[in-house]
């Protein structure tokens, strides 16, 4: 949490730097947002099986890193469930944002999936609606229609009006043209500003959120 904590405060102040960069990657980034929202947020076919996670397998799977807000994540996880399924894949871990005329998030994890797959993933991205400051949460990311660990590695954007609260925690959904994320995050109110920018998820952490 250190390492992200101090990658959040030294990124924010440089942010009307490093958002130049952006210009050279929005293409993509606009080929992202218009993906198929039918098919990314209805319950996408998931089926009970062997590859994917039932409500059980999750809130287990969370349930020592979140601690006493075990109850809450469970209903959360139901909430997500409720509206799209059961997951292919999961990722547990913590970040860290912080604002200086703008917002940052920056994160790390691990990704898991049915077939025993155990993946190190970072994340960052710029959003809106933070104060001055920074702050720091654990994170539980649902994922959907993953069937290998690359296809995380890629921008999800947020979905516009997604941002929800429910058992204390707060909810939204990202996506990108294949894949759909539900993050769970202990911290609410600011922290679903992400909900309005994107998140671009590496194999090794960045400074440059972009």
């Amino acid at each position: 949490m250190k390492r992200i904590l101090a990658l959040a405060a030294f990124a924010s102040i440089s942010i009307s730097v490093l958002s130049t960069l952006s210009s050279f990657e929005t293409p993509a980034l606009a080929r992202s947002s218009n993906a198929d929202e039918g098919s990314s947020y209805g319950r996408g076919g998931q089926t009970e099986n062997n590859g994917t996670y039932s409500p059980e397998e999750i809130v287990e799977g969370g349930h020592r890193w979140f601690g006493n807000t075990t109850k809450g994540l469970a209903k959360a996880v139901e909430s997500v469930f409720a509206n799209s399924g059961q997951p292919t894949g999961y990722i547990i871990g913590e970040e860290a944002s912080g604002a200086f005329f703008g917002g940052l998030r920056y994160g790390e994890g691990t990704l898991f999936m049915k077939d025993g797959t155990r993946k190190k993933v970072y994340w960052q991205g710029p959003s809106v609606g933070f104060d001055v400051g920074g702050n720091g949460s654990r994170v539980l990311v649902l994922v959907y229609n993953i069937s290998d660990e690359g296809q995380i590695f890629d921008r999800f954007i947020g979905v516009e009006g997604s941002a929800y609260v429910v058992g204390g925690l707060g909810v939204n959904f990202q996506s990108n043209e294949h894949l759909k994320l539900a993050p769970i995050r202990t911290g609410v109110g600011a922290r679903l500003g992400a909900n309005v920018g994107y998140l671009k998820y590496t194999e090794s952490p960045t400074i440059n959120p972009f």
